[in-house]
């Protein structure tokens, strides 16, 4: 169980970057919003397998809350990105 949930945070969790990465060389605003919105739906994946590490109590307490905490950061920081583009889209 622990390898399928780490394989799933790992996946979901590095393809939040890729996905940042890969916005900041989008071709048009749309390419631009479209690969934020990828990100945020990694990002709410990856909060998700944290949330069952969690709940099974793998891994360090203070280490589980810290993850858990830059995870609602990382989700929050890009649906504002998302927000504010769509509305400044002409």
């Amino acid at each position: 169980m622990t390898d399928t949930l780490g394989t799933q945070l790992l996946r979901s969790g590095t393809s939040l970057g890729a996905n940042y990465r890969e916005a900041n060389r989008a071709q048009s605003r749309s390419d631009f919003i479209h690969k934020i919105a990828l990100g945020e739906k990694e990002a709410a994946e990856t909060q998700y397998w944290l949330e069952l590490f969690d709940d099974v109590k793998i891994g360090g307490s203070e280490d589980r809350q810290w993850l858990l905490q830059e995870s609602s950061a990382l989700l929050a920081i890009f649906t504002s990105i998302g927000k504010t583009s769509k509305s400044r889209r002409p």
